[in-house]
């Protein structure tokens, strides 16, 4: 078992309070957006054999077991990290498996650099992931019913944004999604810029059901995004509750602190709220035009006290312990790699006293007992 050293990302959205908090160390006052655990090359954990990528690459099978090599290959299928919202992420979606092979094999044929800033798919995988709220957690998932985000901007009284009222009256319900998206993607850039400082105005008079967008639009002044946020269901979580966002789903997050965990991917394309690329027809391609409820997962308790938030893919597993104050030891020896976070209380997995934020990674088929009072996170896969 191994003690994880992570690295935190600074990314600009990030709270510049929320990681430090919970790992009960001063801040820098520079934003602390993601703390990462795993063996992602971008930023691998590192311990007293080495980095993550390392100790799995000197024996792939002893630290994931002959099972999860088979299945995944000799890598660890998934990244667990902390992730701090101080400010909104871009509207993002990611590609399922046969997509995000074929879009990365058509830019190595057309020889785009992997680091370009155009390029879409940075890898050949699938990017589904899950985010489990440990605060009050805001965000966006998959579109709204097409009359109820009709509903939505028509209540704002901004004419420039009629013409997307009237279609989204239209039927079927994909075909009006899709022609609202693009007409907002494809708008011309000055026009759209006072439509979304018009609507944040709107927004922030109207407070209620409008008063994220305004949020939104602070943070990204004259963005297209605003305007198709609009478009997605606004999800609250309370601590504990999580969504699982799979290929295809548009979404953001808000605001909030949570535990997120995804396959080892780098894949994302973006329709707003970014300064980044945002390639508009490959977009298109991907995103599903449905509406749908977003399904928040509230974790199923199993008889020895975990409690797992089912997902309907193999690359990782998320599930929780919440130990009381003198309730003994647990095993949790998998024949499969695991990553153990604290999250709350304090916590004893196998040698190793965890606080919160702290984490192990436990090769396959280790014997491994926690104990303690406090919450623990265990991310794993299935095989």
């Amino acid at each position: 078992m191994d003690r994880l050293d992570n690295t935190i990302r600074p990314y600009a959205w990030g709270s510049p309070t929320a990681i430090p908090h919970l790992l009960g160390v001063e801040p820098t006052g520079e934003p602390q957006a993601e703390m990462w655990m795993g063996a992602h090359p971008g930023a691998p954990s590192r311990s007293e054999r080495g980095t993550l990528v390392e100790v799995i690459d000197a024996d792939p099978e002893r630290e994931l077991g002959a099972r999860a090599v088979a299945r995944f290959g000799p890598r660890l299928p998934f990244l667990l990290k902390i992730l701090a919202a101080g400010a909104p992420l871009s509207l993002q979606v990611h590609p399922d498996l046969e997509q995000a092979k074929a879009g990365y094999a058509d830019e190595e044929r057309r020889g785009i650099p992997v680091d370009a800033p155009h390029r879409n798919y940075r890898d050949a995988n699938h990017k589904p992931e899950l985010i489990c709220a440990l605060t009050e957690f805001d965000g966006l998932c998959g579109f709204r019913d097409p009359l109820k985000a009709a509903g939505l901007l028509d209540g704002l009284g901004v004419d420039s944004l009629k013409p997307y009222v009237d279609l989204l009256h239209a039927r079927p319900e994909d075909a009006a999604l899709r022609e609202v998206l693009t007409a907002i993607l494809t708008a011309d850039p000055r026009e759209m810029a006072q439509t979304v400082s018009e609507t944040a105005v709107a927004c922030a008079r109207l407070g209620g059901d409008h008063a994220p967008y305004a949020d939104i639009a602070r943070h990204h002044p004259g963005d297209p995004g605003v305007i198709a946020a609009m478009l997605l269901n606004h999800v609250r979580l309370q601590p504990g509750e999580a969504l699982f966002l799979g290929a295809g789903i548009p979404h953001a997050y808000l605001s909030g602190l949570g535990v997120e965990i995804m396959a080892n991917s780098d894949n994302v394309l973006r329709c707003g709220l970014t300064s980044k690329h945002v390639d508009v027809p490959e977009l298109l391609r991907i995103v599903r035009f449905e509406a749908a409820d977003p399904g928040v997962l509230r974790p199923e308790a199993g008889a020895d006290g975990e409690e797992v938030y089912e997902t309907p893919i193999d690359e990782f597993r998320l599930s929780r312990f919440a130990l009381p104050e003198g309730g003994g030891a647990h095993d949790v020896t998998r024949d499969t790699p695991q990553i153990l976070l604290c999250t709350a209380g304090s916590i004893r997995a196998g040698n190793h006293e965890l606080s919160p934020g702290r984490s192990v990674f436990v090769p396959a088929g280790e014997k491994t007992e926690i104990s303690g009072a406090g919450t623990v996170f265990r991310a794993t896969v299935i095989v």
